[in-house]
């Protein structure tokens, strides 16, 4: 790879530019006002692959646009299909910016923009390693495919949806997945995730009495839709973090011995965590470690609360109405419906007198492990160890890409999760930011993967 490796390094100028470039679109899908600007960001990855001579389209969906680009088959070699996303999370709150979120700015060896590293930055690297390969050997050594959404952070119902229509799956078969929307394990030290939590989300809804009560008058003779609230909420889960709902365990893939003490091999401190908080102490369930109840068990978070007075000072109001969204993040085998379908039935046996409910399931997706033992699994190691430098860990991940889970329901194939950002990235927070170093050695990372798989026999 050494023409390839001399192209790298005379054109990080030019990365860094079409990074920013992209950067600088505020492609929100969740704000109807950047529509517009959600479609010019698909339009610029278009062109990106129409400069390199690939087949290119524009797919429309019922919301943002597909981007699809292939290279040539190559005969007897693999096909691969990478996939990200051109959209990002909304940039609020702005006063939290050290520098505008939409306009790039480089410090510190970083560049600061919503999208950075979620998933524009990281998304880019396999198309700039695409560039290089075709424009230092003229082809490629193995076929890729790319599919390149734009309502990742709005729940993907456009990509979802085209997948289910005829001939998409001959469209997109492939070997193997790669995706590049995950983090290292820390500075310096890569890592290839393979594993991921799943979710159930609900909100739900509660109502009491037809109006709001003074709660001097009325308290104590009618249900507070507050007090019920609080009471379900803390019913789901017991004092050693344990989800109380029935057969919530039932289905959970258990932590192997063997991962267990790959994850206590890796350089990782309560004490450091706590500290990269700004937390005093940490909570999870009993009998696991941090990194185990992060990454490989189920839990039950609540995100947002609503009902009676906020305002300033007090108001003495027994609510009509309260309501709450939470999730369950869950392990592979766990199914989001079948839980769906306890959790109601365990609610609706706790409701007190004068209380309904309403229980909302807004998405659900199941968990994923990829084999260690996979020949995919061993090629990235070898080229995350070209690009890096250093071989990376396996490690699993807490959070959700829906997507993976969906590939290998329609398409059969399992998922390459190749990360360069890293924790601290500010990812769906102010000032997010992406290592300039790290994208440069994902790029290189990137060019040496298509080698390295194209030595796998099909």
């Amino acid at each position: 790879m050494e023409d390839i490796r001399k192209y790298l390094d005379a054109e990080r100028g030019t990365f860094e530019r079409d990074l920013c470039q992209l950067l600088a679109i505020p492609s929100v899908a969740a704000d109807s006002k950047y529509h517009p600007d959600v479609r010019r960001a698909a339009d610029w990855v278009a062109g990106q692959f129409q400069a390199m001579g690939l087949k290119t389209e524009k797919i429309e969906t019922i919301g943002q646009p597909l981007i699809y680009a292939e290279s040539p088959a190559i005969p007897g070699a693999p096909t691969v299909l990478v996939y990200g996303h051109y959209d990002v999370q909304p940039a609020d709150p702005l006063n939290e910016w050290v520098t505008p979120p939409f306009e790039p700015t480089i410090r510190n060896g970083n560049v600061y923009a919503r999208g950075a590293t979620d998933d524009k930055g990281q998304m880019l690297t396999h198309v700039l390693s695409t560039r290089a390969w075709l424009k230092t050997r003229g082809k490629l050594p193995v076929q890729l495919k790319f599919v390149i959404e734009g309502e990742e952070e709005v729940g993907s119902k456009g990509i979802y949806d085209y997948l289910k229509q005829p001939g998409v799956t001959d469209k997109l078969k492939s070997d193997i997945v790669v995706i590049s929307d995950t983090s290292q394990f820390a500075p310096g030290q890569p890592a290839i995730t393979y594993g991921l939590r799943g979710i159930a989300y609900f909100e739900i809804r509660l109502t009491g009495p037809k109006q709001d009560l003074h709660s001097g008058t009325f308290g104590g003779a009618v249900t507070n839709p507050l007090n019920a609230l609080a009471s379900l909420l803390h019913a789901l889960r017991d004092a050693n973090g344990r989800v109380q709902v029935p057969g919530f365990y039932d289905d959970v893939l258990a932590l192997s011995d063997r991962e267990r003490k790959q994850f206590a091999a890796l350089p990782f401190s309560d004490e450091s965590f706590k500290e990269q908080l700004g937390v005093a102490g940490l909570y999870g369930e009993k009998d696991f470690s941090t990194l185990e109840r992060r990454w490989a068990r189920p839990t039950f978070d609540v995100h947002g609360l609503w009902g009676g007075y906020q305002g300033e000072g007090g108001k003495t109001v027994l609510p009509a109405k309260a309501g709450a969204k939470f999730s369950f993040r869950l392990v592979p085998n766990q199914d989001p419906k079948k839980i769906a379908a306890s959790l109601e039935t365990f609610l609706k046996e706790r409701l007190p007198p004068g209380i309904t409910m309403e229980l909302i399931y807004m998405s659900g997706a199941q968990g994923c492990v990829v084999p260690l033992e996979s020949p995919f699994m061993a090629a990235a190691e070898q080229a995350i160890e070209t690009g890096f430098g250093k071989r990376p860990v396996f490690i699993r991940e807490g959070g959700s890409i829906p997507i993976v889970t969906n590939f290998k329901q329609q398409l059969g194939v399992d998922t390459l999760l190749l990360g360069w950002g890293l924790d601290d990235d500010n990812t769906h927070s102010p000032n997010e930011k992406f290592n300039l170093g790290d994208f440069h050695r994902g790029i290189c990372a990137s060019a040496a993967l298509w080698e390295e798989i194209a030595k796998i026999k099909r």
